[in-house]
């Protein structure tokens, strides 16, 4: 799967956000094309960001950085950090910045 943006590993860190836990990517409403963040978009798009409206949040739009399983906004919120498929811990400070992404 193509991320694209500012990666700098194989599990979707990038040069905005590259902690240990820092390994989820994001598709993006208004390009349907995943960045590892809000950031990443920003500075390659060259187009406006749109968020998830609630309405959409079972949609696949959120891909483990780890063993690249998508899966839908609903399921990642729910998620309590961890993938639900390969279990590897996400970053819970990255509910601080839902406001760019989602509803």
């Amino acid at each position: 799967m193509l991320i694209k943006g500012k990666p700098v590993d194989e599990n979707t860190r990038c040069v905005h956000y590259h902690a240990e836990l820092d390994i989820i990517a994001i598709r993006f409403k208004c390009c349907n094309d995943y960045y590892p963040c809000y950031y990443c978009h920003e500075e390659t798009a060259g187009h406006t960001h749109e968020v998830w409206l609630k309405a959409a949040f079972d949609t696949k739009a959120i891909l483990c950085g780890n063993c690249k399983h998508e899966m839908t906004i609903t399921e990642y919120k729910s998620s309590n950090y961890k993938c639900p498929s390969c279990s590897s811990p996400f970053n819970p400070k990255c509910s601080n910045h839902d406001h760019f992404y989602f509803e």
